[in-house]
């Protein structure tokens, strides 16, 4: 599933592709709430619809309790100079 941009995702707009591979397409957008380009993951349907794939992209995404401490700080980070 390719997109291209002006594409609205919810209260996202694509922007631009940043990239693809075996768990699906990355593409740049904007949260239109919060003003801010964010990334968003694109899941082929063929993932979306294996269990076991979808739940290895879900334990993807949870942190583990040490790495919520340096990602919080790498998101500041970010904030504060992007």
């Amino acid at each position: 599933m390719s997109l291209t941009p002006g594409t609205r995702l919810g209260p996202y707009e694509i922007v631009a592709p940043l990239g693809a591979g075996g768990m699906g397409e990355v593409y740049r957008a904007t949260d239109s709430h919060l003003k801010r380009s964010v990334a968003i993951k694109v899941l082929p349907a063929s993932m979306a619809a294996d269990a076991d794939r979808l739940m290895r992209f879900l334990r993807i995404l949870r942190p583990r309790p040490k790495e919520v401490r340096r990602r919080r700080r790498i998101l500041g980070a970010i904030r504060l100079h992007d």
